[in-house]
């Protein structure tokens, strides 16, 4: 520890304190973004120090206020901050910054680091998180608080550059924010005028403050980045706004105190050594020590940590009191806080019998509103297309008349919509989904990756899952997107076959506590049999046989609707006296979880393979072999009614049939 100084305030020796810790950071790493860390120290410092209500003994108290890094490249501030403040964070983690195994990776990642709440990199990914946390934080105090009870009262902080505020997801996130009049939202623009390749009038010329105007948000602007009175005072009235989400624009000076301040060079690699050494130089820090820590401004970032058990040790008192007069709320709140489900909870999963087909979309509808007295924290809506893809509570209210309702109209913002789930499931307290066609599951693309990144338990809900969508035509026919999703670590793919498998992917979405995302049909689909097959057993397995012969001669391998015709396809064959085992996989993922002898249990090694899916081909290959066979789609779809599309595509038994007959000649 180095001695104390004492030639300047107490508040700029603490910002100082933070802006060289993150340079140094950097510095030692050889790599990394000092530019924004001190241009942005002062925010931090005033949020960290003293407008947040947080506790860094206990980083995930409920009631905390969440803080965003939304430019996620600023990483070392964060880091910095959350050392300095008192988190569970130490000076060997900012020294292994960016290194093999550290707490300290590049940008954010949720769950590595006590104090990170979302995991930020990707542009804009963070705003659009953050509006998430803000519609949580809204949904859960109209389901919780009393008159004198406020048990769910925080705020929601983001700090922004210049690159979140291009990327389209701003725009979408902040039209939804805005349309919902996010209250408890305020997000911190770093204004510098600079991104990496120059100033941002080489590509970014709109008036940002007129735009978030427009959305209906509160703005204001500080004009020097170093004006703490100003930037407090712009906090304070954006807390005081509780109709708009605030934006505040504070001008600030990437790189400043550095030789290259106000320049793109700040941005996106070490100041090197002489540099750095001039920048210590302009804040009266000695040059050649790195990792310098005055004591009067630790001691003055620990105050943070003394409020912030106070903070905690006030809300656990008005908590005590809310469970005795709110029992059942209260053993509610603290188990979906938990992230525990309600105890018999899947007894009122319904089971379909044989008989009429039911459209998987619409047997995850029947579920949906089955299950939700007893799973309350399920909450989600659509992109525009509740009324297509079933994601609706009936009867139900909806979140943008009574926040207490539980049905959200993200509107047609499929990117935004996935990025608010994946905040609302970092937030906690809730089963968030959002709801779409698959094949607008590209427009979400980052945020699904981002959620099994977190691995948070975020629901992606997407119908009309194959070419069998017929008439809308290939611009509304997921081909590659099963493949797509399947190859993104961590994220649990559910294709089932029927409404009972439905059923059963419901349930094991809501057990496994992860990423999933649900391929559902538009079309009517057979049932299985209830009776003979235990849908749950056997999917929570993620394959199984589901129609056997003794000593099968060829496999027959599907999911989802095309289980139906490889069923028929079976028969075909059973009449040319050939044998065919017919498998049903809804989900890969859950099947690779299983034993080796499981799996071959299943897929008993030297009998031909054949796999069909009206998807791409590309990864069946590991099922079926080199000597199987697989029929699938590596071409766009067709407008044309669906039965005839399939068919023409060769989703017919009989082509089923005869592909299978070639592999055992």
């Amino acid at each position: 520890m180095t001695p104390s100084l004492t030639d300047t305030s107490l508040d700029t020796l603490s910002i100082d304190t933070l802006r060289l810790l993150a340079v140094d950071t950097v510095q030692k790493a050889n790599s990394g973004h000092p530019g924004a860390p001190l241009g942005c120290a002062p925010i931090a410092y005033l949020l960290y120090h003293k407008l947040m209500r947080h506790n860094p003994a206990h980083a995930k108290w409920a009631n905390r206020d969440r803080f965003v890094l939304s430019n996620g490249h600023a990483s070392a501030l964060l880091y910095s901050t959350l050392f300095l403040t008192g988190y569970n964070v130490t000076m060997d983690d900012l020294k292994s910054f960016r290194q093999w195994g550290s707490r300290t990776p590049g940008h954010p990642e949720y769950g590595v680091l006590d104090g990170v709440e979302a995991t930020t990199g990707p542009l804009g990914q963070g705003l659009g998180m953050a509006v998430g946390m803000a519609m949580a934080e809204v949904h859960l105090a109209a389901t919780y608080n009393k008159p004198g009870f406020d048990l769910v009262d925080h705020h929601t902080f983001v700090l922004c550059g210049d690159g979140d505020m291009m990327e389209g997801l701003s725009h979408e996130a902040a039209s939804l924010a805005g349309t919902l009049g996010l209250g408890k939202l305020i997000v911190l623009y770093d204004d510098n005028l600079i991104s990496l390749d120059g100033p941002t009038e080489l590509s970014f010329t709109e008036n940002v403050y007129q735009r978030f105007e427009a959305y209906n948000w509160h703005v204001q602007r500080v004009l020097d980045g170093n004006d703490l009175a100003g930037i407090e005072a712009a906090i304070e009235a954006a807390k005081a706004e509780t109709e708009r989400p605030s934006l505040i624009a504070v001008r600030t000076v990437i790189g400043y105190g550095s030789p290259k301040a106000g320049s793109s060079k700040a941005h996106g690699e070490p100041l090197g050594a002489a540099d750095v050494a001039a920048t210590k130089k302009f804040f009266g820090f000695p040059e050649d020590q790195s990792f310098y820590l005055p004591e009067d401004a630790l001691a003055n970032w620990r105050k943070a940590g003394e409020r912030g058990v106070k903070f905690e040790a006030e809300w656990k008192s008005v908590f005590a009191n809310y469970a005795v007069a709110f029992p059942e709320l209260a053993a509610q709140f603290e188990r979906t806080q938990a992230g525990n489900l309600k105890a018999g909870w899947e007894k009122s999963i319904p089971s379909f019998p044989v008989g009429k087909g039911v459209a998987t979309r619409n047997a995850g509808f029947s579920v949906m509103n089955a299950i939700a007295e007893n799973v309350p924290e399920l909450f989600g809506g659509a992109a525009d297309l509740t009324a297509s893809t079933k994601t609706i509570f009936k009867p139900g209210v909806s979140f943008h008349v009574d926040p207490a309702g539980r049905n959200v109209f993200f509107g047609v913002r499929e990117l935004a919509m996935c990025a608010a789930v994946n905040g609302m499931a970092a937030h906690g307290g809730l089963i968030p989904f959002g709801s779409t066609f698959f094949v607008f599951s590209d427009y979400a693309k980052p945020a699904l990756r981002i959620a099994c990144l977190m691995e948070v338990h975020s629901l992606f809900v997407f119908t009309h899952d194959s070419i069998g969508v017929g008439e809308d035509g290939p611009t509304h026919e997921p081909i590659e997107h099963l493949m797509a999703l399947r190859a993104v670590p961590h994220m649990t793919d559910f294709r089932p076959a029927d409404a009972n498998e439905t059923a059963a992917v419901w349930r094991l979405a809501l057990e496994r506590k992860g990423p999933c995302f649900f391929a559902l049909s538009r079309q009517d689909l057979p049932i299985i049999d209830p009776v003979a097959h235990n849908a749950y057993e056997n999917v929570s397995k993620g394959g199984y046989v589901l129609q056997d012969v003794e000593n099968p001669q060829v496999v027959l391998i599907a999911t989802g609707s095309e289980v139906w015709p490889t069923l028929d396809a079976a028969k075909l064959l059973a009449g040319d006296g050939i044998k065919a085992r017919v498998v049903s996989l809804p989900s890969w993922k859950i099947f690779e979880e299983q034993s080796a002898a499981y799996k071959a249990s299943v897929l008993p090694g030297g009998v031909p393979r054949i796999a069909i899916e009206a998807g791409a081909t590309q990864g069946w290959w590991k099922y079926v072999g080199l000597d199987g066979d697989v029929i699938g789609l590596d071409r766009f779809g067709a407008s044309a009614p669906g039965p005839i599309v399939m068919k023409e595509l060769g989703f017919s038994p009989e082509n089923i049939a005869a592909r299978a007959k070639k592999l055992l000649k």
